[in-house]
């Protein structure tokens, strides 16, 4: 039996209040983790894994972190921080800004706003630049079922 998992934590919808952080992380995507990620949800755009392509015909500075990947990275956002006890019921995001490979971005959020007697959460979520610049903002509804 392995001790290293962290038991989860039990969300008393009562104890939030808006403008809460949620966890943030940092992602480093790299040449392979591009590849794999691309081929997995078929996308041929040579900007995610040629970068004599990338940057000599459609002039990016390095290959192109996916927009996708980076909204997969939000709505894990919200999924952990809902854990078992939530259902995440509305998600949408917006790639406003290219990342690049080499970049180390972070996910993260806020809860937004509170409806306890439908028992759900407003999160804004973000994927930040190096420079605390939002590239892509987000949006998710967790809900936390019936009393």
């Amino acid at each position: 039996m392995s001790t290293d998992s962290k038991p989860e934590l039990e969300i008393d919808l009562e104890k939030l209040s808006v403008g809460t952080e949620l966890p943030q992380r940092q992602h480093s995507a790299t040449n392979v983790s591009l590849f794999m990620y691309n081929a997995a949800v078929w996308n041929a755009h040579r900007i995610h894994y040629d970068e004599t392509y990338t940057t000599a015909v459609e002039g990016h500075p390095a290959i192109v972190i996916d927009g996708p990947l980076q909204g997969d990275w939000l709505s894990q956002v919200a999924l952990n921080w809902a854990g078992a006890q939530g259902s995440v019921v509305s998600f949408g995001y917006s790639n406003r800004k290219a990342s690049y490979l080499g970049e180390v971005l972070t996910s993260g959020g806020v809860i937004s706003a509170i409806d306890l007697e439908n028992r759900r959460v407003e999160l804004t979520l973000f994927i930040k630049n190096e420079a605390a610049e939002v590239v892509t903002p987000g949006t998710a509804t967790v809900s936390f079922g019936e009393n």
